[in-house]
Protein backbone atom coordinates (compact mmCIF):
# COMPACT_ATOMS: atom_id res chain seq x y z
CA UNK A 1 0.00 0.00 0.00
CA UNK A 2 1.28 3.30 -0.82
CA UNK A 3 0.11 6.46 1.13
CA UNK A 4 0.80 10.07 1.42
CA UNK A 5 3.19 11.74 3.79
CA UNK A 6 3.33 15.70 5.05
CA UNK A 7 5.26 17.56 7.43
CA UNK A 8 2.94 19.24 9.81
CA UNK A 9 3.45 21.22 13.33
CA UNK A 10 1.50 19.07 16.42
CA UNK A 11 0.79 22.66 17.21
CA UNK A 12 -1.21 24.23 14.71
CA UNK A 13 1.04 26.49 12.33
CA UNK A 14 3.76 27.42 14.81
CA UNK A 15 6.38 24.83 15.88
CA UNK A 16 8.49 21.86 14.87
CA UNK A 17 7.14 20.29 11.75
CA UNK A 18 7.25 16.27 11.99
CA UNK A 19 6.15 13.99 9.89
CA UNK A 20 3.04 12.62 9.31
CA UNK A 21 1.06 10.05 7.55
CA UNK A 22 -2.09 8.52 5.83
CA UNK A 23 -3.29 5.60 4.30
CA UNK A 24 -5.86 7.33 1.83
CA UNK A 25 -6.12 11.03 0.63
CA UNK A 26 -9.40 10.98 3.03
CA UNK A 27 -7.89 10.31 6.73
CA UNK A 28 -6.69 12.31 8.66
CA UNK A 29 -3.50 13.05 9.24
CA UNK A 30 -1.68 11.06 12.28
CA UNK A 31 1.94 11.47 13.56
CA UNK A 32 4.39 8.71 11.94
CA UNK A 33 4.55 7.33 15.68
CA UNK A 34 1.05 6.35 15.42
CA UNK A 35 2.01 3.80 12.99
CA UNK A 36 4.63 1.59 14.65
CA UNK A 37 4.76 -0.96 11.53
CA UNK A 38 6.06 2.03 9.53
CA UNK A 39 7.92 3.92 11.78
CA UNK A 40 11.70 3.88 11.45
CA UNK A 41 14.02 4.07 14.30
CA UNK A 42 14.48 8.36 14.55
CA UNK A 43 18.44 9.21 14.28
CA UNK A 44 20.27 10.59 17.23
CA UNK A 45 20.65 13.55 16.22
CA UNK A 46 19.26 16.25 18.10
CA UNK A 47 18.83 18.64 15.05
CA UNK A 48 16.98 16.30 13.29
CA UNK A 49 13.65 16.26 12.08
CA UNK A 50 11.58 13.81 14.01
CA UNK A 51 10.47 11.30 11.58
CA UNK A 52 13.46 11.71 8.96
CA UNK A 53 14.13 8.29 8.94
CA UNK A 54 10.83 6.96 8.43
CA UNK A 55 10.24 9.74 5.19
CA UNK A 56 13.58 7.98 3.72
CA UNK A 57 12.39 4.67 4.18
CA UNK A 58 8.37 5.19 2.60
CA UNK A 59 10.11 7.11 -0.08
CA UNK A 60 11.79 4.39 -1.01
CA UNK A 61 8.37 2.16 -0.77
CA UNK A 62 6.45 4.66 -3.28
CA UNK A 63 4.67 7.13 -0.50
CA UNK A 64 4.03 10.45 -1.83
CA UNK A 65 5.22 13.79 0.15
CA UNK A 66 1.98 16.38 -0.05
CA UNK A 67 3.32 20.08 0.76
CA UNK A 68 2.12 21.31 3.96
CA UNK A 69 1.55 24.44 2.81
CA UNK A 70 -1.63 22.43 0.52
CA UNK A 71 -2.70 21.62 4.05
CA UNK A 72 -5.47 23.39 6.56
CA UNK A 73 -6.06 22.50 10.64
CA UNK A 74 -10.13 22.26 11.14
CA UNK A 75 -11.02 20.63 14.16
CA UNK A 76 -7.50 20.00 15.00
CA UNK A 77 -6.94 17.40 11.50
CA UNK A 78 -5.85 18.63 8.87
CA UNK A 79 -7.35 17.91 4.99
CA UNK A 80 -5.76 18.10 1.76
CA UNK A 81 -7.43 21.14 -0.01
CA UNK A 82 -7.56 20.04 -4.05
CA UNK A 83 -8.58 22.82 -6.76
CA UNK A 84 -10.80 21.54 -9.86
CA UNK A 85 -8.93 24.09 -11.44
Amino acid sequence: MVGQMCWLSMSGNEGEKILHLRNFPNEAWQPYTAFPLLAAKDYLDNDGSRGWATYQKLQRQGWKLIASNSQRSLNNQSYLITSNS
